[in-house]
């Protein structure tokens, strides 16, 4: 590629001159156009430092191609200045083209298309939506309303300076999902089966990011981006195995785009069907405790999905008490017996299954009478007199009733007291009575003044012994 080096601002439009003529003959009107403008806009006067211009190949170019590929103007100091916009679809975008040090030289904003939209405060343009702000010397300032995808692109904004300048604005489009569906395979599930749930965002731009959530759990999922016409619609998969906590816990899909605020989401609730779950709640005796003589009633409660239309009792391995009582989910048992014990089932079932509860059954002897503890007590002695009273096992002659625990250790504790009282009471009464034991030889002795006087009073002294003499024939 040949290029050569132009010193002066004139020198720049002969180049461009030349490049008109060799110009395809439908851009030879507009570039002349253009060369026109910009001789009209050359400063007169002393004359300043000017930019190298570049004149490129003169070959005949094809009619899409932008001015700028023929000549190529390039500042030192570029004095015009744009930023990039982005926009959401539908909304309103601002393109700003400022001049940093303004010489009230003319500004001009072109499309991507190279259509000018204005020049200074004039819009050949016969688009409505865009919308003059503000023009001054150092700023043109355009609105371009109820933006769409076919907007986007680069514009362009030129300063008619010697030699011109040109900066260009990109604006890009987001565009918020379209339209946003959950589909689930089965509408109802088993529990322990695993079903497929998909969700759909179409349509957008940038593509979308998308999310699972079941209740406040996030879950994975496995995305598909599709492209078409600079568009993206997003597939998620997410497989999901349910269970009977799950019923009614919503399937939440999320997504996530650049153009979206705040949370844009669908969701699906779970129908999952599961086995009964069986529980027996005994509503008679209150206390729990089953005694010969007594009543049972219990109460077999089945939960499930679909709910169970049929809850039997049966007795496991035996047949059902002859005087027990059935109606629909209780089971009456009167005048309980040692016979009735055994485990008693409640089975219930649905179209998914069947489970069931048992309850075991262990009959009590009837509560004893302990009549009150009489206790006699002398100096000497104390006798306890304890009486049981206790009943025959109905049906089983010549057995003795078991006593309750509580029986037990009452007797033990007034059997404990009492001979604790006694044992008291001999113990003071042998310290009362410890005597003192004699001999005949102090006998006499006790009124005696002193003890000269008691050995000779007392029994066998010296007097006694004067009686007692002894003969020697």
């Amino acid at each position: 590629m040949a290029s050569a080096v132009l010193p002066s601002g004139s020198q720049c439009a002969a180049a461009a001159a030349v490049a008109a003529a060799a110009a395809p003959p439908g851009l030879r009107l507009r570039l002349l156009l253009l060369l026109l403008s910009a001789a009209a806009l050359i400063p007169t006067g002393s004359p300043r430092v000017q930019p190298n211009c570049h004149l490129e190949s003169v070959a005949p170019r094809p009619a899409l191609l932008p001015l700028s590929s023929i000549l190529k103007c390039t500042s030192n100091g570029q004095n015009l200045f744009t930023k990039d916009v982005t926009v959401i679809e539908g909304e309103v975008a601002t393109i700003s083209c400022q001049v940093n040090k303004s010489d009230d030289s003319v500004i001009q904003l072109l499309n991507p298309n190279r259509q000018t939209i204005y020049f200074r405060d004039f819009r050949p343009l016969k688009d409505s939506r865009f919308q003059l702000l503000n023009f001054s010397s150092s700023e043109l300032k355009v609105s371009l309303t109820n933006v769409s995808i076919s907007d986007e692109g680069r514009y362009f904004c030129q300063l008619y300076t010697d030699p011109p300048q040109e900066s260009y604005t990109t604006i890009t489009v987001l565009v918020p999902p379209r339209n946003l569906m959950i589909d689930i395979q089965k509408d109802t599930a088993v529990e322990g089966e695993e079903i497929e749930v998909n969700c759909t965002a179409m349509a957008s731009k940038p593509a979308t990011t998308i999310r699972w959530f079941k209740g406040n759990k996030e879950l994975k999922g496995k995305s598909e981006v599709e492209e078409w016409s600079d568009m993206y619609t997003v597939t998620s998969q997410l497989m999901l195995k349910v269970h009977k906590e799950d019923d009614g816990v919503p399937v939440i899909c999320q997504v996530e785009h650049p153009a979206v605020t705040g949370n844009l989401q669908t969701q699906r609730y779970l129908e999952v069907q599961y086995k009964p779950q069986v529980h027996i709640q005994m509503t008679y005796p209150l206390q729990g405790l089953t005694r010969e003589g007594d009543s049972l009633e219990l109460t077999c409660e089945a939960i499930g999905k679909p709910q169970p239309v049929m809850v039997t009792w049966v007795r496991v391995d035996d047949e059902m008490p002859q005087h027990a009582v059935l109606s629909g989910p209780n089971l009456f048992i009167n005048n309980l017996n040692k016979t009735d014990n055994g485990t008693y089932r409640c089975e219930a079932s649905n179209t998914v299954g069947k489970a069931h509860a048992d309850y075991m059954l262990y009959v009590y002897d009837p509560p004893t009478t302990i009549p009150p503890t009489t206790t006699t007590t002398t100096t000497t002695t104390t006798t306890t007199i304890l009486t049981i009273i206790t009943d025959s096992r109905a049906g089983e002659e010549g057995s003795i009733r078991a006593v309750d625990h509580a029986v037990i250790g009452g007797v033990v504790a007034v059997v404990v007291f009492a001979m604790l009282c006694l044992l008291i009471i001999l113990g003071r009464y042998f310290a009362r009575h410890k005597g003192t034991y004699f001999t005949h030889e102090a006998k006499g002795a006790d009124d005696a003044a002193d003890a000269d006087t008691a050995i000779i009073n007392a029994e066998g002294g010296q007097n006694n012994s004067e009686e007692k003499k002894e003969y020697f024939i």
